[in-house]
């Protein structure tokens, strides 16, 4: 077959198939030991130092800089607090006293009223006011429409449910808890009546519950700076905590034991436990309660919006109060 040994050597000549020259030795001493493998955690590719490297970061292990420990920073100061985003929020924000500790304006911004009275309400409050590259605005916002004006908020210090268990509080005691509410301007709402009414604080769940927001202190209109707000962990045992501290737990429901008018306990120290305005009271709260407590209304509405029935118990609460 002259053919085929003929096709082969011009394989080997001008195809890849195997080297027409020796190696020197250089194809031996690639054989050469590198040393033990490496751990899997010591191998940039593996998936064990790609976890590890994660870790490093969620902890804030990293050096800072622009690399993604970094940007992990930046997202736990996003979680921990809260940007007012936009020229008429941020000025409302300044307006109500909201907590602030930087503002930020765009660079070349295109200056109204609006801006020059937030200017001056930041200058006058001694808040830092930072000229912003519009990029660096997008990025501190998430991309929010921010309008070249942004406001940090720092996260709400919080009081322990039993802080308003004080026997030094004028008056007779009186706690307004939320079992569900998940509406800022609802808080924010009834921490106003709380305190229009001689209310000594608020208490929050941890979890699936709303929180102290620049809405929340803007719907305050103020108060919150007077009358804490306590976050409990677990809001079912908070409630055993304050009846054992001599408190009567009463539920807002539609389905109560007694109309709002009859309440007796109104002379009490008292524990107002408002549910969610679809779901109502959780059942575990509910079974907690002393007492289930009806707002007398029309027919014709179904329920109250949270704040509301909240306000007009606490105006019974505090008449009674005062007979």
């Amino acid at each position: 077959m002259p053919g085929n040994s003929q096709r082969r050597g011009a394989i080997r000549k001008g195809g890849k198939k195997g080297p027409t020259v020796g190696s020197g030795g250089q194809r031996r001493r690639g054989l050469e030991g590198k040393g033990p493998t490496p751990k899997a955690a010591d191998r940039p590719n593996h998936k064990a130092h790609q976890g590890a490297k994660a870790a490093e970061r969620r902890e804030g292990g990293g050096a800072g800089g622009r690399g993604h420990a970094g940007r992990t920073s930046t997202r736990k100061n996003k979680a921990s607090s809260e940007i007012v985003t936009g020229r008429n929020s941020v000025l409302e924000a300044l307006r109500a006293d909201v907590p602030a500790t930087t503002m930020y304006v765009a660079g070349r911004i295109d200056s109204d009223d609006r801006v020059r009275e937030a200017l001056k309400i930041a200058t006058e409050r001694s808040i830092p006011v930072l000229e912003t590259p519009r990029g660096e605005l997008d990025r501190l916002t998430d991309g929010a429409v921010h309008q070249g004006l942004a406001l940090q908020v720092p996260p709400y210090e919080y009081a322990h449910p039993s802080d308003l268990v004080d026997p030094e509080m004028p008056g007779i005691p009186l706690v307004v808890a939320l079992d569900g509410i998940t509406d800022p301007r609802n808080l924010g709402a009834i921490v106003r009546s709380v305190a229009a009414f001689g209310g000594h604080g608020v208490v929050v769940p941890a979890r699936r519950s709303v929180g102290m927001t620049a809405s929340a202190w803007k719907t305050s209109a103020g108060a919150a700076a007077r009358i804490p707000v306590a976050q409990a962990t677990n809001l079912t045992r908070a409630l055993e905590e304050y009846r054992k501290a001599g408190f009567f737990v009463i539920g807002l429901d539609m389905d109560g034991d007694v109309e709002l008018p009859d309440l007796e306990l109104a002379s009490e120290p008292l524990v107002i436990v408002v549910g969610s305005e679809g779901k109502g009271l959780s059942r575990l709260v509910r079974e907690t309660c002393d007492q289930i407590v009806s707002v007398p209304m029309s027919s014709a509405v179904e329920s109250l919006n949270a704040g509301i029935a909240t306000g007009v118990t606490l105006y019974e609460v505090a008449r009674r109060r005062r007979r």
